[in-house]
């Protein structure tokens, strides 16, 4: 039985280093080091039995930019904390705080990269 509708995202990055530090400040956490030759990768934490996972990758033929995809981040109940850390951070918010109820409230975001993130709290 599914008990998430992700399993696991990636977010394709050109500068890891750049990235690594925008998303570890704006969410206040550690990225976890991982992949192989052919790709290198910077894991969100996450419960490998029931969490949802996913990484910022570099690897040949994913590039970054605007459009497809917005993945939703856990801010742990700071999305106004977190999105006033994004632009000292080298990105930009495109979307103040939202109501979604009853799910709680997102924001999103542009990354130095140029993707675009949601970020999501339930409160």
């Amino acid at each position: 039985m599914r008990t998430h509708a992700i399993s696991w995202f990636e977010i394709a990055v050109n500068d890891l280093k750049r990235s690594r530090t925008f998303y570890e400040h704006v969410l206040g956490t550690e990225l976890v080091s991982g992949g192989d030759e052919n790709c290198t990768m910077l894991a969100f934490p996450f419960d490998e039995r029931n969490g949802v996972g996913g990484a910022l990758t570099r690897m040949d033929g994913c590039q970054p930019g605007v459009g497809g995809t917005i993945v939703y981040l856990d801010v742990n109940g700071d999305l106004d904390g977190a999105l006033a850390r994004v632009s000292a951070a080298g990105g930009r918010v495109r979307l103040d705080r939202l109501n979604i109820s009853p799910h709680g409230y997102i924001g999103v975001i542009e990354d130095p990269e140029g993707n675009v993130v949601g970020l999501h709290s339930t409160r």
